[in-house]
């Protein structure tokens, strides 16, 4: 059973990104939504569309996907915007014919290849480089260099995508989506930063019909979902990483029933993450 504080989170999660219930999703609907809203916000924002990470995935997939048509809407209405996909690898990725797999269904207007590589381990060498050059108290240590190394990826990835945006005066896309967001399963300046986010509102499974109704094929929208940052655990599953599966998730957003010990998890890796939901907080005089 939960106890008072847990039921308060869990009520607060309901609340800020809890999402329809899959019998109740209207699949059209949602795709209509956000191609209008991807198109109506390129116009006022007065850019040039939009530019993407594409990772072999679902989330990627399906943004790209939306993007492209919204694109395309936009250019038959007079508008001359594009479309970049980018492929970011950290040198050749496991599961790159997957990637390439997912650009022949988005069908991009444009794709731009960046090896992360040299610049991931140009700035991890440095990092480590002036900390043991210095005289930091290296017990002080609390997580891996794999893991600090995933994250400056992830980060790097979202450095080349604004590189290419800047030059095009583009909007870099997010892929976050209320499973993910919930569970702040995402490097913080990394993947979760971007200029707009196009799945809010829906959690793994609906993303998934998403990718279905809009042609994906079934492996594409049934693709086990890796962040794939680590070099010591690669193409690790977010379900492992985890704890809990992304159906157990997706009932929990939706309001179903879900085991109790599956609730105390989620609630936990929420508060855990709180910090990554939140802007750059400002100082207050108390």
């Amino acid at each position: 059973m939960l106890n008072d504080k847990e039921n308060k989170i869990k009520k607060e999660i309901i609340k800020e990104l809890g999402v329809v219930k899959f019998e109740d999703f209207n699949v059209k609907k949602a795709i209509k939504e956000r191609v209008d809203y991807l198109k109506s916000y390129i116009i006022k924002s007065n850019t040039n569309g939009i530019v993407l990470g594409i990772s072999g995935g679902v989330d990627s997939a399906t943004a790209g996907k939306l993007s492209q048509i919204a694109i395309n809407e936009l250019k038959d209405e007079g508008y001359n915007v594009k479309f970049i996909a980018m492929r970011l690898p950290y040198g050749i990725q496991k599961d790159e014919n997957d990637a390439q797999k997912s650009i022949e269904f988005i069908g991009a207007d444009k794709v731009v290849t960046v090896n992360i590589k040299e610049g991931v381990d140009g700035i991890l060498n440095s990092g480590l480089s002036g900390l043991y050059d210095s005289e930091i108290d290296k017990n002080g240590v609390v997580t891996t260099v794999d893991f600090v190394k995933g994250n400056i990826k992830a980060r790097m990835r979202m450095i080349s995508q604004y590189q290419v945006a800047g030059m095009y005066n583009l909007l870099v896309l997010g892929t976050d989506h209320n499973a993910e967001c919930t569970a702040g399963f995402y490097t913080k300046h990394g993947d979760g930063a971007c200029d707009l986010i196009v799945l809010n509102g829906l959690n793994k499974r609906q993303v998934r019909e998403c990718a279905k109704e809009l042609g994906a094929p079934e492996w594409l929208y049934n693709k086990e979902a890796t962040a794939d940052l680590e070099d010591e655990n690669p193409q690790v599953s977010d379900e492992i990483a985890l704890g809990f599966k992304y159906n157990e998730m997706d009932d929990f957003l939706e309001g179903k029933k879900v085991s109790t010990e599956v609730e105390k998890k989620i609630i936990a890796q929420y508060s855990k993450t709180q910090h990554k939901r939140e802007m750059p907080v400002f100082f207050k005089k108390t």
